[in-house]
């Protein structure tokens, strides 16, 4: 847990605010996964704080849920196609 908090505070993912007036304030968990190396052996415990998002109320704490996310193969595609079009990749 301490290793993820302090990769918190370096990456500067998040700052302590004052909490806004009439809305719900979400609690948090920690969750604990143990990664294994191929062969089975021990690679390490691993950490992640997740928010209990659950509590939200659509409308008041929130108004949309899509979060755009690519995968791999559709960017490998889109370069291919861009590479045999001869199209400029910005």
């Amino acid at each position: 847990m301490s290793e993820e908090f302090t990769a918190f505070q370096k990456q500067g993912t998040w700052s302590l605010v004052p909490p806004p007036i009439n809305r719900t304030i979400l609690g948090n968990r920690w969750t604990f996964r143990t990664k294994l190396n191929t062969d089975g052996t021990l690679d390490r415990h691993k950490a992640r704080l997740v928010a209990q998002g659950f509590n939200q109320v659509f409308g008041i704490d929130y108004k949309e849920t899509f979060s755009p996310v690519a995968k791999m193969s559709t960017i490998r595609i889109m370069l291919t196609i861009s590479l045999h079009r001869n199209w400029p990749v910005l």
